[in-house]
């Protein structure tokens, strides 16, 4: 099992150069809606609230840890931030530029690069590991032998020996090895961003630990900022600088990695943090620390989106929707009811709009 430390395993200020934090990409009321099949004509339109007005910064040199049950919206703000599904609203903006406007796609996808949960899917099978790797800096110019020389490198920077791997097809590696492919393909573009969505969770814990102390090792020695997808929350705690909690495709709660782990302001986040396997016997609990299941993303209730499981809730959560609004220097929630999470025997504080 993964060992928890207080402090990230890698020595990277976030910032360029251990200047001031600066973000790196901004998402700014970012909507994706996906139409229903068999809605529309003759019919009401109704449509999949995947993502529905998303707003964060991911700062250079950090790495944002995003989390929340199936179906909030997690992926699906990845693949926007991928530019792999254009959003209905909204805008990216990446080191100051608006992306797809003073900041072409074509330059933008150079820099921004995504590892997928599906190791074998993400690999052409017909294409030769070397061949994967060599793939994108030869559809963006570069010449072939420069282009192999490349991929080379960095399977012996993922720890694969091209004498042994360059040559094979994706089958004939494992999981672990075709996920350490799949991050040096990443790379091969000299990203700035790399997007890891559920990037080690098919791994056996063994290997998973091992891809994870590379990522940070990576991190640091390529300068990288990382957006890191995951349903483990020990996970994210080791490998996070700070950590989104994503609710119904909306924003919860944002904050720092002690904050949210050590005094998080909304109910959500406190449930499933209530959530994480306890080593020590005395703490388990046999309640489920959230009952019932998440709201229709087709029709979400009014107000908060939480109000209906929430134990705290009152009449003016299912009136009004709350603002993503900052709780302290370093955290965000969208709670009406700020509540800290030693004090659910206390009575929630009452936010001001």
């Amino acid at each position: 099992m993964i060992s928890i430390v207080e402090e990230p395993a890698y020595d990277l200020p976030i910032g360029e150069r251990g200047g001031p934090a600066q973000p790196l990409i901004s998402a700014k009321g970012l909507l994706k809606h996906f139409p229903v099949k068999g809605s529309g004509f003759m019919k009401p339109k109704k449509v999949v609230r995947a993502v529905d007005g998303v707003d964060f910064e991911i700062l250079r040199g950090e790495t944002l840890g995003v989390v929340g049950e199936s179906g909030c919206g997690k992926s699906t703000t990845a693949r926007l931030l991928m530019q792999l599904i254009t959003p209905d609203q909204g805008e990216l903006l990446f080191d100051g530029e608006t992306v797809g406007a003073t900041l072409p796609l074509s330059d933008y996808r150079r820099q921004v690069q995504m590892v997928f949960q599906d190791s074998y899917a993400s690999l052409n099978p017909r294409l030769t590991i070397e061949e994967s790797i060599a793939f994108a800096p030869r559809v963006h110019g570069v010449p072939i032998g420069k282009a192999i020389s490349r991929a080379h490198d960095l399977l012996h920077r993922v720890g694969l020996e091209p004498s042994r791997f360059a040559g094979r097809y994706p089958h004939e590696l494992s999981g672990g090895q075709r996920q350490r492919v799949n991050i040096a393909r990443a790379l091969a573009l000299e990203p700035r961003l790399v997007i890891l969505d559920e990037a080690v969770s098919a791994l056996d814990k063994s290997v998973e630990a091992q891809v994870l102390n590379l990522l940070l090792d990576l991190k640091r020695d390529f300068g990288l900022t990382y957006l890191f997808i995951s349903h483990d929350l020990n996970v994210v705690r080791f490998m996070c600088d700070r950590v989104m909690v994503m609710y119904l495709g909306k924003v919860a709660e944002i904050g720092s990695r002690e904050a949210i782990f050590e005094n998080t302001r909304h109910p959500y986040s406190a449930a499933l943090l209530a959530s994480m396997p306890k080593m020590d016997p005395s703490e388990r609990t046999l309640e489920p620390p959230l009952t019932g299941d998440p709201p229709n993303p087709i029709d979400p209730p009014p107000g908060c989106r939480f109000h209906t499981r929430c134990t705290f809730a009152e009449s003016v959560c299912s009136e009004k929707l709350p603002p993503l609004a900052g709780v302290s220097d370093e955290q965000s929630a969208a709670c009406l009811m700020s509540v800290p999470r030693s004090g659910h025997s206390r009575s929630p504080i009452l936010m001001e709009a």
